[in-house]
């Protein structure tokens, strides 16, 4: 059997020569869930704060530009996926529609995304106990690193149970904020201050800041939707992964209507988005703000756990990715073996020992960590989600031609939704050099860019040049 024929005869069964050793036991349940999970994050529970202070009610409209932009990307993967289900995911698609170095960087990248964005969540889960005990920021962030650690080594169960119940207190968390915050502006109950929806217009209008400064937000909205894609990674550990992935992306728009649009009009409506700062919670502000008793306290119990989710699905992707890596050869071979588990046990604590980067930056400069490691993974995960994009242009183009299986889950719209999903990334990426923060983004990019390019002769070893293996 040819290598072209092995991978469609894989696919066809939902499987993958690469995929092998992996347990299915992430149940279509977890799958949901975990899906879920992946579009609520610190970067809506924590960085809103900021992002509302800057662009004031106009934020809506940031998350809304680029919740279709997502949809996209997402619906994008989800062809891929049903044409060829694997854990590598978007590596596996670059190194088969990009060339092999395509698939190096993009796997790397990915890594890199999910190692920054779980130093933000340790970040944030230090912040967040600070809210009930006095204990130094990296302390926090060494022991949930831990903890993290030792459940993803455990089983892939582990992990997606725990990532089961993460999500459900966090979609819990915001249904009870959405109904809680309809009830006072209609029965006008608790402290809040002239709760009412034209707040969202009158108090300085849609654009308060100007339409510059709710363009300039979009760094922020970027980073909020990072983990979407992860229900990509989870392919080779999916039970019926065709079936339940497509269910799971299927659900995107509703999610990104309830959790981020639904949300935010919610919280802008309670309270002027003149009383939301940087650096705190808005979910916690307006629950004070109400004068429910205990529920601020109990919302930063759900940011904590919302940070905790992120760390695990963080640790969970970038193990499976080094795994995929070094099956490619493309990363140390030792990095391809599974445990008894059946779990990337080498590159699980490979990733874990970056991470601990995170509790370095905590202990020099606590002020400013989530602001350094959200500017990495910024950057990282829009050139992950343009890769995608162009592997989707690419796919389809073979496609038309003949030389490849049309998927029965297609893009309405593409080509034409694809190249405008790629616009507004690239639009995300020059606005990047009108922030602080952006700029800092793009340096380090820069610096990943040329540490990539360095480590691709040293870590991809030499082999026979076949056909992108699955």
């Amino acid at each position: 059997m040819t290598a072209s024929e092995s991978r469609l005869s894989a696919s066809a069964e939902g499987a993958t020569p690469g995929d092998e050793g992996y347990s299915r036991g992430l149940s279509p349940r977890t799958i949901q869930m975990i899906a879920i999970g992946g579009a609520i994050g610190t970067g809506l529970f924590y960085g809103a704060g900021g992002a509302i202070e800057q662009a004031g009610p106009a934020l809506v409209l940031a998350y809304l530009a680029a919740g279709l932009a997502i949809f996209v990307i997402m619906r994008a993967l989800g062809e891929l996926l049903t044409y060829r289900p694997v854990t590598g995911s978007f590596a596996e698609y670059a190194n088969e529609f990009l060339g092999r170095f395509a698939g190096y960087a993009t796997g790397w990248t990915y890594w890199a995304v999910w190692v920054s964005t779980c130093m933000a969540e340790i970040t944030v889960a230090g912040k967040y106990v600070q809210y009930w005990f006095d204990i130094p920021q990296w302390v926090t962030a060494l022991v949930v690193l831990g903890i993290m650690f030792t459940a993803n080594l455990v089983s892939v169960k582990v992990f997606g149970e725990g990532e089961f119940w993460f999500s459900a207190i966090k979609v819990t968390a915001i249904v009870a904020m959405i109904v809680i915050g309809i009830g006072v502006l209609i029965f006008h109950f608790g402290h809040a201050t002239n709760p009412t929806v034209t707040n969202l217009w009158n108090d300085g209008g849609v654009f308060p800041n100007g339409f510059g400064q709710a363009l300039l937000a979009l760094q922020i909205v970027v980073f909020a939707y990072v983990g979407v894609e992860l229900v990509g990674v989870t392919a080779g550990e999916a039970r019926d992964p065709k079936r339940t992935l497509r269910k799971a992306i299927n659900t995107l728009p509703f999610r990104i209507g309830l959790f981020y649009i639904g949300a935010l009009l919610v919280i802008m409506s309670v309270s002027s988005w003149r009383t939301f700062h940087s650096g705190r919670s808005p979910f916690v502000e307006v629950f004070e703000q109400i004068g429910i008793p205990g529920a601020a306290a109990i919302i930063n119990f759900v940011l904590l756990t919302a940070a905790l989710s992120s760390c695990n699905s963080g640790i969970y992707s970038t193990g499976r990715m080094l795994r995929s890596l070094a099956q490619r050869q493309e990363a140390p071979a030792g990095l391809g073996a599974l445990s008894k588990q059946s779990v990337p046990a080498a590159g699980i604590a490979l990733s874990a020992a970056v991470m601990v980067i995170g509790v370095g930056v905590n202990y020099f400069s606590p002020e400013k960590a989530f602001g350094y490691v959200t500017s990495v993974s910024t950057i990282g995960i829009i050139f992950v989600w343009g890769i995608i994009l162009l592997c989707h242009l690419i796919y389809r183009t073979r496609v038309r031609r003949g030389l490849l299986p049309a998927s029965d889950y297609r893009l309405p719209g593409a080509p034409v939704t694809t190249v405008i999903a790629l616009i507004f990334l690239a639009l995300v990426v020059v606005l990047l050099f009108f922030t602080e923060s952006g700029r800092t983004a793009i340096v380090v990019g820069l610096v990943w860019g040329v540490l990539v390019c360095a480590g691709y002769p040293l870590l991809s070893r030499t082999r026979s040049e076949t056909p992108a293996r699955s």
